[in-house]
């Protein structure tokens, strides 16, 4: 059956040496040096006032241990608006900013939300850390791998709890359908799929440039990106489909649902990767593709990734979802529940449903709430959360690349490809931001 899903109910609802970061039972450093009174409340700060970080403070304030003293956007509209949702939930507005310096600066903040637009991911959460603050950041990790590097660097060295926003990790119902992908029943897993055919997305039309709204400060919202004309579809939303601030589609349902993917099949990285793709439904002025297929080559199984747009009728009659498919059975699954399509030869492979769990995302906090106050890792921790952005941006690199490419993950280096590799890295920070744990650009 065909279902409408919009992507506000769908977000409700690293390679080998990633790894290397503190195991979920460490302990490290104290909070700010008052762990005694995390026990009680934690104060978070909010950078990033947009849909998601409104959506992230409301999930966060459901919590009675938790304050907002302060939030932090360039735009006056966004600010009034997640002050509204402190001020009603707390009966107290929070102080306001516009540069997330300042922020960190506020010795009594335990934890930042950061839910800025992607490229603004790696700034704060890197000098969140030196400040000393736990970071919850959104997915994914960064707008490139060498910037999601330098994040888990930040987090190793300054031994912060740290937290990447994609909550199905934390959901029980998928939890069961993994165990059973991992059980053998449904025999050698050889080939996983994820796929996004999404009939609501349109095209955002061709406006010329024009003047930022009133209230906001545009040069700070470029940030080290490239200067540029404001364009109000290179805006707030907007903004991902566009590579100079995030990766399309590919990061940003890409990253939740090949999340599942790889918590079910483990954390070995991909050997080479494929994509194709382009822009060949929507006529605007957006540059990431509306039609993409990747597939990775991983040591001992083939994955794929599709996205299409104006289309709702995706591979098993879902609109998206994953699927693991073994010689006895597949796996099909997605935020509505599951199933197991057992292959006609196989009778002993009993016919099963998955129900479909809760928002995961009140989970998802909470663990990291517990993991500030426990000073353990949380379930997606930053080096968990840059193996899978990784595992993403790879798809759109090879897209741009125009080529197969091969990956090294020791070194996060495309081998034998100079060009394709100069994707791993950002372009070159507009001054005066500086990326501390510069990347070695190989």
């Amino acid at each position: 059956m065909k279902t409408k899903i919009s992507r506000r109910r769908f977000l409700g609802s690293g390679a080998t040496a990633a790894l290397a970061a503190p195991p979920l039972g460490a302990i490290i450093h104290p909070i700010n040096g008052r762990a005694q009174s995390a026990a009680n409340t934690i104060r978070v700060a909010l950078i990033g006032c947009g849909g998601m970080g409104r959506g992230d403070l409301e999930t966060f304030l459901q919590s009675p241990d938790v304050t907002c003293p302060v939030i932090c956007d360039v735009d006056d509209a966004q600010l009034a608006k997640a002050s509204a949702i402190v001020e009603t939930r707390r009966a107290k507005p929070p102080a306001t900013a516009k540069d997330f310096r300042r922020v960190l600066e506020n010795k009594e903040i335990d934890a930042l939300i950061v839910a800025t637009p992607d490229h603004w991911h790696a700034l704060p959460t890197v000098l969140g850390c030196e400040a000393g603050k736990d970071i919850y950041v959104e997915k994914p990790l960064a707008n490139t791998i060498a910037e999601g590097r330098a994040m888990v660097s930040a987090a190793e060295k300054y031994r912060r709890v740290a937290q990447m926003g994609a909550q199905r990790r934390s959901s029980p119902a998928y939890a069961q359908a993994i165990e059973f992908a991992q059980s053998g029943k449904l025999g050698k897993v050889g080939l996983v799929r994820a796929w996004a055919y999404l009939e609501w997305v349109k095209s955002i039309g061709n406006p010329p440039d024009g003047t930022p709204p009133a209230g906001v400060d545009y040069d700070f919202w470029l940030g080290p990106a490239p200067r540029r004309p404001f364009n109000p579809n290179r805006f707030h939303y907007n903004f991902r489909r566009f590579w100079n601030y995030a990766g399309g589609l590919m990061t940003d349902w890409g990253v939740h649902l090949l999340q599942v993917l790889l918590w079910g099949m483990g954390s070995e990285p991909p050997k080479a990767v494929l994509s194709s793709g382009g822009k060949y439904v929507l006529t605007d002025n957006s540059e990431t593709p509306d039609t993409q297929i990747a597939v990775y080559e991983f040591p001992t199984y083939t994955m794929v990734w599709e996205h299409k747009v104006g289309v709702g009728l995706g591979l098993y009659n879902r609109p998206w979802g994953m699927a693991f498919i073994g010689t006895e059975g597949t796996l099909v699954i997605n935020d509505s529940g599951g199933e197991i399509l057992r292959e006609p030869t196989q009778d002993s492979l009993a016919p099963q449903k998955f129900n479909p769990g809760p928002d995961p995302r009140p989970a998802h906090v909470r663990n990291f709430l517990d993991c500030v106050k426990s000073r353990r890792q949380p379930v997606e921790n930053l080096a968990a959360g840059h193996h899978l952005s990784t595992v993403a941006h790879l798809g759109n690199l090879a897209l741009r690349a125009g080529r197969k490419i091969a990956w090294d993950p020791v070194h996060e280096q495309v081998l034998n490809d100079p060009e394709a590799n100069r994707l791993v890295y950002p372009p070159e920070y507009r001054a005066p931001w500086k990326l501390p744990f510069p990347p070695n650009r190989g």
